[in-house]
């Protein structure tokens, strides 16, 4: 393997590919609620998704959560670890209100990875509530935090604003069921193990609909954001049309996770176009 292709597969395995998408979601906040954004958060979003992505893939698995067998898995504890100092560095600016809702993020996010009792499941074992699970701790961490942090009232449009994100984020989760259908435990009760690989595709389909007229119950709505939010509507029906159950090798974890970071490109295009 050379060092570029390499090093694109630890961009890929060591989580940061996913902190950025989610640091993507955290600006793309910041810029539908005109807000200036607030450094602390946003990093200690992005390095902390490192730390915990990487733990709940790799540490769950690793012997007492921190013994890796190899020299590549060593190399992303230590990327996580470092990742985590930074978090660590910028959660002390954090006001009480704030950390108040990454403490419950943090719950749901252990909860998901750990279980409470020796002989007890995890919810990611849980048959359904991955996806919903991870969902919502996206969305409470992409939207709701940079509200809390701005000291912004949680009021009706942050509410369909949360909506809308949890449903972004749900069928982004899809193709990842869908590609994961022939290995993944039956006992999970994925979607597509439920329902089949084509009705899963539908109700991506119907959701990125649904997320796109939600924009339109926001009580201060602009063009702007109607452009933004279809923009995604348009990219969330391409990725339903897409979706194969034989993937290449990085259309779910390159191309899929990299759609909040165009989103955020093309609304910062819009917005230079839109606002000169």
């Amino acid at each position: 393997m050379n060092w570029r292709r390499y090093l694109f597969h630890f961009y890929l395995d060591a989580s940061i590919h996913v902190a950025l998408a989610v640091f993507a979601f955290i600006e793309i906040t910041c810029v539908f609620f005109g807000l200036s954004r607030d450094n602390h958060i946003a990093y200690l979003v992005f390095f902390g998704t490192i730390a915990c992505y990487n733990f709940v893939k790799y540490g769950v698995e690793a012997k007492k959560y921190f013994l890796v067998a190899n020299t590549y898995h060593k190399n992303i504890q230590v990327v996580s670890f470092i990742a985590g100092a930074f978090a660590l560095y910028h959660s002390f600016f954090m006001s009480f209100e704030t950390w108040i809702g990454i403490s419950i993020l943090l719950v749901l996010t252990s909860l998901y990875a750990v279980p409470l009792l020796p002989n007890a499941k995890n919810l990611r074992s849980l048959g359904g509530l991955k996806i919903f699970i991870v969902a919502l701790v996206w969305a409470g961490t992409t939207v709701v935090l940079p509200i809390i942090a701005a000291d912004m009232v949680l009021d009706w449009d942050v509410a369909v604003e949360l909506v809308q994100r949890f449903l972004m984020v749900l069928i982004l989760m899809l193709p990842f069921e869908i590609r994961d259908l022939d290995y993944d435990d039956p006992e999970l009760r994925t979607l597509p193990q439920r329902y089949g690989y084509l009705k899963t595709k539908v109700f991506g389909a119907v959701g990125a609909v649904v997320f796109f007229f939600l924009t339109f119950l926001k009580d201060y709505l602009t063009y702007f954001e109607v452009l933004g939010k279809g923009l995604a509507f348009l990219g969330l029906g391409v990725l339903m049309l897409a979706t194969r159950r034989n993937q290449s090798q990085f259309f779910s974890s390159f191309w899929v996770e990299a759609i909040p970071i165009f989103w955020w490109v093309c609304i910062l295009l819009l917005d230079v176009f839109l606002n000169p």
